[in-house]
């Protein structure tokens, strides 16, 4: 993806070079975008000097590039569209992006692309839109380094940071996201990638993606979204240290994944969720080397799930590690590192020689009656719990990890 990113660079270079250069200033020959981008030819580009210039509805439809100086703000007075990308090798930059258009019928965008192809949308500031960037049936873009900012408090009434429908090789890079219904939204992306954006404080989740596959989640910050992040319906996904940082509430989670198959998730760090993960309906996927730091659950198994692994991953104070929903495992945990863990290492090689059950018969009871959780830190749980793990009756009975790692992993997540 490194390569992808320097040909954009590239293109954009190259765009430059072979089209003219058309400005737009208010004492220019063209003192609105419009007028000039009626002047230009395809590939030419349109420089925009500091000014505040009214665009509702501007329709792209050649190939061209768009630069604002800084100072350069486009106003779509709250009625419609503010830039609507029709045509391919489209690119925006620089832009800050005010009063796009509030419908209860109409997607309104600040930027919409339909049909285009590698088209780029690099560091523009979108200021309250109902849609930030909204793709539809578009491929080969970049929208890096954008910050959309919104402090709605309704779902109803707000849009997402970048959505994505029906379209590929994508990559999102380097975006702050907050304020939104979700900060990224995905459906039907294939093969893309979605790395190191800042998506916080949004009403719903962080990054919510559906039926998208071979798709690619690399090193985000999902802080303090209000259900997390849900990942659902898809197959051959990579998430990889990403961070899921305090999404707390009655429905809330780090990571919610449903339906996914044939999956990696791996050096995550999950920080003070509700939920770590919670799993459901999930097969083939690896857990490997993530952290799991004060969550309620680090991670609870819903029905369904079936031949995943859990290794070598750090489970550090949380209130309960594993919940599962029925007494059927078919799923492996094994060299793992648990703080609760109080078995011993006679010969000294970094395994514990008793088993660990990571289920506690007072998590079977919380889901049960949820009230129960005033009772977490009192001798009736401790001694219920000795109970089940010397004879499970609740629990899963082959649950256990067999070799638990008798000190923490490192990892470099943080």
């Amino acid at each position: 993806m490194r390569g992808y990113l320097i040909g954009f660079l590239l293109l954009s270079i190259v765009t430059l070079l072979k089209g003219g250069i058309v400005e737009v200033c208010s004492r220019c020959e063209a003192n609105t975008l419009q007028a000039a981008y009626d002047q230009a030819s395809p590939f030419d580009t349109l420089l925009i000097k500091k000014g505040t210039y009214t665009t509702v509805g501007f329709e792209i439809r050649k190939p061209i590039t768009i630069i604002g100086e800084v100072g350069a703000v486009l106003d779509g007075k709250g009625e419609n569209y503010i830039l609507k990308i029709l045509s391919d090798e489209v690119h925006v930059f620089d832009l800050k992006l005010i009063n796009a258009g509030r419908s209860y019928t109409k997607d309104y965008a600040a930027i919409y692309i339909s049909r285009s192809s590698h088209f780029s949308i690099v560091r523009n500031t979108i200021i309250d839109p109902f849609f930030g960037v909204l793709i539809e049936k578009s491929h080969h873009g970049l929208i890096a380094e954008n910050k959309v900012e919104s402090d709605r408090i309704r779902e109803d009434d707000s849009g997402n940071g970048v959505h994505a429908w029906h379209s590929s090789n994508l990559m999102i890079r380097g975006n702050e996201l907050s304020g939104l219904r979700d900060g990224v939204y995905l459906e039907f992306v294939n093969e893309s990638t979605v790395s190191g954006n800042n998506s916080h404080n949004n009403i719903r989740y962080g990054l919510h993606f559906m039926f998208s596959n071979h798709d690619k989640y690399l090193d985000n910050t999902f802080r303090e979204n209000g259900a997390g992040v849900a990942v659902m319906f898809s197959k051959f996904i990579e998430m990889k240290r990403n961070r899921f940082v305090q999404n707390w509430g009655t429905a809330s989670y780090g990571l919610l994944l449903k339906e996914i198959y044939d999956a990696e998730v791996v050096d995550n760090t999950f920080e003070e969720n509700t939920i770590g993960i919670f799993i459901e309906g999930c097969t083939r996927v690896n857990y490997l080397s993530n952290d799991f730091k004060r969550n309620g659950w680090a991670i609870k198994v819903s029905g369904g799930s079936y031949t995943n692994v859990f290794s070598k991953n750090n489970f550090l104070s949380n209130s309960f590690d594993v919940s599962y929903n029925s007494k059927m495992n078919d799923n492996k945990f094994e060299g793992n590192y648990w703080s609760s863990y109080a078995g011993y290492d006679l010969d000294k090689n970094g395994v514990g020689d008793v088993p660990y059950r990571p289920v506690k018969l007072f998590s079977y009871v919380v889901n049960k009656t949820p009230e129960t959780i005033i009772l977490l830190r009192s001798l009736f749980v401790d001694i219920i719990n000795f109970s089940e793990r010397v004879s499970p009756v609740f629990t899963p009975d082959n649950l256990v990890d067999n070799a638990p790692a008798m000190k923490s992993f490192s990892y470099d997540q943080n």
